[in-house]
């Protein structure tokens, strides 16, 4: 199950469309341009397990290159377009990329890295060229359509965000049965196809930047079907809401960002479009306040569904409407290893207690480079139980809530506070627009609850308005998880997938303290 299966028998059906523009790639283009580059791959020396890399936006021919990869054998990092050089040149080199492909549109970041990526030795440029770099259509072109002899399943070697450090590369164990045969059906198509209903009829939209590993991952498994893949060229509420009904989207995922972002639209923008092609909409990356899942629910029906895992394949959560609907805040129950949840040394802890997340039997995986990291995601008793560092505790049926990453965990005046929870109440505060809270350094108490906040548009910033949400936050929850005192600013360093970059701030505000 692959495109070129799908070119065989559908070979004008859309495999791609660029929301935005209306942009089309038919399943025919798809297989003879990712031949082509998978051509080219062989032409430059690269084998089953060699290594390239793309940086592009969300690029009408991203699943194209992405698919030349797959079918060569590859390994392949889709790194972040809104890397700076020095972060670009890291990955490229710890990665050890041997071709790297980006667009006209990065060229002034891609450009500088050249001489600091020996190990780089093709380059290629969509949309245009630079120093350095081969112009990608000339070199594609040169290379036939058809299949190359070889054809076998890679697989991508993605970095974790980088929300609390350096970006981490992600190894997948167990593959010493060697590459798989093309179409070869994996763990993630089942999924995909059990629980949402995937199959070549589908239409699915991509609202966030296609190098995260639910997007790209996503894609790729509903393009194995024959389904059609809507890109969004970037997330805004009401243009997700026009492309659902101008393209029929019966699927979409998102994060609880965008569920947020949707609903302070205004009501007469949210009522004008029509979204009832839609089936399922899957949404992960963060913990999704109740209220704001419950506003969806009454919105768009009982079709939301939740999961619970990360890039590094250990362990997978899920929580379907109804699960939801009788389990309010869960994630779901295991489908994939077993949760367990424990203390600071390993010990399980009953249902109903705080603990870390850790998965038993599920995929193990290495952070690539990096055994330090690798063994810090290691449960301290040495049983290979794995977690990638969350906090949450399972309730009497198995359901996991996740109540907040260990690293965000404050602790005033020997109290431990999870900072996600005061974020689940002012989020849906009107005159807000986004929040972040993190643990400030405080002489008397350790650290103090601080948010940082950025109003909603045409709200005004100011004494007023703390006080205001202050009170706010205490008339929902104890007053200790509160904080004491808000920051505001124009907007919060947010990936584009939803995932906020607390470690920046949190490093500000100690750094500014003298502290570390």
């Amino acid at each position: 199950m692959y495109p070129g299966a799908i070119a065989q028998t559908s070979p004008d059906r859309p495999a791609v469309i660029m929301a935005g523009s209306g942009r089309t790639i038919t399943y025919r283009e798809l297989d003879e341009e990712s031949n082509r580059l998978a051509h080219l791959f062989r032409a430059e020396g690269l084998r089953p397990g060699d290594h390239v890399a793309f940086m592009l936006e969300n690029h009408p021919l991203y699943l194209t290159v992405a698919w030349a990869a797959q079918r060569s054998g590859l390994r392949y990092t889709a790194i972040s377009s809104r890397l700076q050089t020095d972060e670009l040149a890291y990955i490229l080199n710890d990665c050890e990329a041997r071709l790297f492909i980006t667009s006209a549109a990065l060229a002034e970041v891609a450009g500088a890295v050249t001489e600091s990526t020996p190990g780089v030795r093709t380059r290629l440029m969509l949309d245009g060229t630079a120093p350095g770099f081969d112009p990608y259509e000339k070199a594609v072109a040169a290379h036939p359509p058809t299949p190359i002899p070889d054809e076998c399943e890679g697989g991508d070697m993605l970095y974790s965000s980088g929300t609390t450090g350096r970006p981490k590369g992600i190894v997948p164990r167990g593959e010493d049965e060697g590459p798989q045969p093309i179409g070869t059906e994996n763990s993630l198509l089942m999924l995909v196809k059990a629980l949402f209903g995937a199959d070549g009829e589908s239409v699915y939209l991509s609202p966030a930047p296609m190098y995260h590993a639910a997007p790209l991952r996503y894609c790729v498994q509903f393009q194995r079907l024959g389904a059609t893949i809507v890109v969004m060229e970037k997330f805004d509420p009401e243009g997700m809401l026009r492309a659902i009904e101008r393209y029929g989207v019966t699927h979409t995922q998102v994060v609880p960002t965008h569920f947020v972002r949707l609903q302070k639209l205004p009501e007469e923008v949210r009522a004008r479009y029509d979204i009832s092609s839609l089936k399922a909409v899957v949404h992960a990356a963060a913990p999704c306040p109740v209220e704001v899942k419950e506003r969806m629910f009454d919105w768009w029906g009982p079709i939301i569904h939740e999961y619970y895992a990360g890039t590094e394949g250990n362990g997978f959560v899920y929580a379907g409407p109804q699960d939801w609907l009788a389990h309010k805040g869960t994630v779901g129950r295991a489908l994939l290893g077993t949760v367990r949840i424990c203390d600071e040394e390993g010990a399980e802890v009953p249902p109903g207690d705080h603990g870390t997340v850790y998965f038993e039997g599920g995929n193990a995986f290495e952070y690539h480079n990096d055994p330090e990291k690798t063994a810090a995601a290691q449960d301290p008793q040495g049983r290979g139980w794995t977690t990638l560092g969350d906090v949450g505790y399972l309730d009497q049926e198995g359901f996991l809530y996740l109540t907040d990453r260990r690293s965000y965990m404050i602790i005033s005046g020997g109290v431990n506070i999870y900072p996600q929870e005061a974020e689940n109440v002012l989020v849906m505060h009107p005159r807000v627009a986004d929040v972040a809270v993190l643990g400030v350094p405080d002489p008397e108490m350790g650290e103090a609850v601080k948010a940082v906040v950025a109003p909603a548009e045409g709200v005004v910033p100011g004494p007023e308005l703390e006080r205001e949400l202050i009170a706010y936050c205490r008339s929902k929850i104890a007053h200790y998880k509160c904080p004491r005192s808000v920051d505001f600013r124009d907007e919060l360093p947010r990936h584009p997938t939803g995932k906020l970059y607390k470690r920046l701030l949190k490093d500000e505000y100690w750094k500014a303290a003298g502290a570390s």
